[in-house]
């Protein structure tokens, strides 16, 4: 009987040990694992910690179609879509439209003031529209006879020009044929919203807004997850 009384006191000396963690390092069996209390303590302002409402749980769960653009050319959609995996986003989809390039008669630079007077007086009595070249610096002081969607349009309108007596005319690329872009996400929801708000990435500079289509209307449209 004296031999059960010694075991049970040195039983519960082991256990009493044990449970203080005088033994963790010696059994590997840390006696405050199924609590882990280093972790609570390591907590940095636990108060900070509330529960979403309701309401505001709806919000971030509720999803919404968010367009990014527009971007021109394919160096800015390219950074875009980086942008956006870095971000996280799931599906992507892209728009693009083909923008034709702009084509113009011109006249020569006219540097002399007299010149250019005369010119003017010219295309005043002719009842010929004409404005400012805008857009080419090296090329200016000029006048804008005509605007075209290509360079064969703008030389043909040059030659008929010509037959009416008009000399010192030229065809003059305005701005090149581009292609633009925008960036698609159909199903948003309130989290992502928030980050995309919030990023400061160049590349996403032109901003969210409400899609300005149902995402699968565009013709152009193709996925690019």
């Amino acid at each position: 009987m004296r031999v059960v009384v010694v075991l049970l006191l040195a039983a519960n000396l082991l256990f009493f040990t044990w449970s203080r963690g005088w033994l963790d390092a010696v059994t590997g069996l840390p006696a405050e694992a199924g609590r882990e209390p280093q972790r609570l303590a390591a907590q940095q302002h636990p108060e900070r910690i509330q529960p979403l409402a309701a309401s505001a749980v709806a919000a971030l769960t509720q999803t919404s179609c968010l367009e990014l653009g527009p971007l021109d050319g394919d160096a800015a959609l390219a950074a875009a879509q980086a942008a956006l995996k870095g971000v996280g986003t799931a599906e992507i989809q892209v728009r693009s439209t083909e923008l034709p390039g702009v084509w113009v008669v011109a006249t020569i630079k006219l540097s002399d003031p007299d010149f250019r007077a005369r010119k003017e007086a010219t295309y005043k009595q002719l009842r010929l529209p004409f404005e400012p070249l805008d857009g080419l610096p090296a090329e200016q002081p000029a006048f804008v006879l005509s605007r075209h969607a290509s360079a064969e349009q703008a030389g043909a309108e040059m030659a008929a020009l010509d037959k009416r007596g008009l000399k010192g005319l030229r065809v003059l690329a305005l701005t090149p044929p581009r292609s633009r872009h925008s960036l698609v996400l159909p199903q948003a929801d309130g989290l992502l919203a928030a980050r995309l708000k919030a990023s400061t990435d160049p590349a996403l500079a032109a901003g969210f807004k409400a899609c300005s289509a149902p995402a699968g209307a565009a013709s152009a449209a193709s996925t690019a997850g």
